[in-house]
C-alpha cells in the first residue's frame, strides 16, 4: 500500500496567492509609452500648395481589428524641440454618449468647396462605419468647469480601440506625449497625439490636423500618409476620464493658438449643410456664450449651440463667425435665444452641401446677406494671435 502525501492547507493558500500576484503583475500586451516627435526644420519650412492643387479623392477607411493595429506600433524614442508660445489654459472633458437616433448619409467627396470662401477638405478622423460626427456638447470654443477653461477643436465619441484615421494626404509631425508643453510630459493634456502638416494649403497658409488622446500611434515623425491611412487608436490617455478622439485644425503653424472651427473644415454628410452665424452685440463685439436653439420646422427637432467665447479662439478669416452648427437636414429651421431680456426669433434654410449664414446686432436685428469683406468691424483674427 503507497503512502499517501497531504499538503497542508496553507501552504495551498500561500501557492494560490503567489500565482494570483505574479498573474496580476504581468505586463500588458500594449506597448508601453511612445516616445515624442516633433517636425525637423525641413518639415516646419515646407512650402505649401495651394488648395486648389488638392485632388478630389473617396474616402474609404480600411477596417481593422484592433490586434491588428496594436501589433503594428512603432516604438519611438526621440526628443522633440520645444514649440513657440505658451498656450492657455485648456481641458478636454469627457463627452456624454451620442444618441443612437442620430445617423449620418455618407460624407461629401473632399475637398468639397460649393462657395469660393468654402474649405471642407477634411475627411472626417473616424469611419463611416461608426460615429464620427461632433459630440454636441463639446463643441468648439465652449468653456467647461470655469471661464478661463476653453475647448480648441471637438469631440468625437468612439470606443477604444476604434482606428483613427488621417483626415487628408500629408506629412506626421508630432506623434508621441507632450504636444502641449511643446516637450516630453506625462501629464500633457493632449495624451498621446499625432498632428499631420498637410500637403495642401489654404490662402498661402500651412494646414494641421490634431489626433489627441490616443491609446496608441501606428506612426512616426517624417511618415508620408495618405487619406485614410490608420495613425493610432481611441483612447483616454491625458486629461480625460473616458475615451474619445479630440480633433483640431491649425492653420498657419502647429501651435495651440492657431486652432479654427474643424465643422467648417470637415466634409459635411451628403445633402446635409451647415449654419453659420455672427452674434454681435450693441458695441459691435461678439456676444459669448450665448446659448441658441435652432429647431427643424418639419421635424420639429431642436439643436442647442452655444456661441464661442474668444480667448484663444479663432473664427474664420471670410465668415468671422462666433457660432457654427453643422450636420444639419435640409428644411425651415428657426432660430431662438434670449438676450437682455429679449427673446429674438428668425428663419433660416439649410440647403444640401453648404453654408447658410446669418448675422444678429441687437439694434438692426437678423440679416441673411453674407459678409462684407471690406467691413472694419470686429475681427477676432486681429485680436488673437500666437
Amino acid at each position: 500500500m503507497k503512502a499517501s502525501i497531504r499538503i497542508p492547507t496553507y501552504l495551498l493558500l500561500v501557492s494560490f496567492l503567489v500565482f494570483a500576484i505574479i498573474t496580476a503583475c504581468k505586463p500588458a500586451s500594449f506597448p508601453g509609452e511612445i516616445g515624442l516627435q516633433l517636425a525637423s526644420t525641413t518639415i516646419a519650412t515646407m512650402t505649401p500648395t495651394t488648395a486648389s492643387t488638392v485632388n478630389p479623392v473617396t474616402p474609404t477607411p480600411p477596417i481593422f481589428t484592433v490586434e491588428e493595429i496594436i501589433e503594428t506600433l512603432p516604438d519611438l524614442k526621440q526628443e522633440p524641440t520645444a514649440m513657440p508660445g505658451e498656450p492657455v489654459v485648456l481641458n478636454f472633458p469627457t463627452p456624454l454618449p451620442t444618441d443612437a437616433v442620430d445617423w449620418r448619409p455618407p460624407l461629401y467627396e473632399i475637398p468639397w468647396a460649393p462657395g469660393p470662401n468654402d474649405h471642407f477638405y477634411f475627411m472626417r478622423p473616424i469611419g463611416v462605419n461608426e460615429v464620427n460626427w461632433p459630440q454636441p456638447d463639446y463643441r468648439y470654443g465652449g468653456t467647461f468647469f470655469a471661464p478661463d477653461i476653453v475647448h480648441t477643436g471637438i469631440d468625437i465619441v468612439a470606443k477604444r480601440g476604434t482606428p483613427v484615421l488621417a483626415a487628408a494626404s500629408g506629412r506626421v509631425v508630432w506623434a508621441g506625449t507632450g504636444l502641449y508643453f511643446g516637450k516630453y510630459n506625462p501629464d500633457d493634456p493632449y495624451g498621446k497625439s499625432v498632428v499631420i502638416e498637410h500637403e495642401f494649403g489654404y490662402q498661402n497658409q500651412k494646414l494641421f490636423t490634431v489626433y489627441a488622446h490616443l491609446d496608441g500611434i501606428s506612426v512616426q515623425l517624417g511618415d508620408e500618409v495618405e487619406l485614410s491611412d490608420v495613425i493610432g487608436i481611441v483612447g483616454d490617455t491625458g486629461f480625460t476620464t473616458g475615451p474619445h478622439l479630440h480633433f483640431e485644425v491649425r492653420t498657419g503653424n502647429n501651435n495651440f493658438y492657431r486652432t479654427r472651427n474643424p465643422e467648417l473644415w470637415i466634409a459635411p454628410p451628403q445633402g446635409w449643410g451647415i449654419a453659420v452665424a455672427r452674434i454681435l452685440n450693441a458695441a459691435n463685439g461678439p456676444i459669448e456664450k450665448l446659448d441658441i436653439f435652432v429647431t427643424n420646422l418639419a421635424t420639429k427637432r431642436t439643436y442647442q449651440v452655444r456661441t464661442y467665447t474668444m480667448s484663444g479662439i479663432n473664427s474664420d478669416d471670410y465668415y468671422q463667425e462666433n457660432m457654427v452648427l453643422s450636420d444639419l437636414p435640409p428644411g425651415i429651421y428657426e432660430i431662438s435665444f434670449d438676450y437682455n431680456d429679449t427673446n429674438y426669433v428668425h428663419q433660416i434654410e439649410i440647403h444640401p452641401g453648404v453654408v447658410t449664414y446669418f448675422s444678429f446686432k441687437p439694434q438692426t436685428g437678423f440679416s441673411d446677406e453674407l459678409p462684407n469683406t471690406g467691413s472694419s468691424g470686429w475681427n477676432p483674427i486681429e485680436a488673437v494671435q500666437p
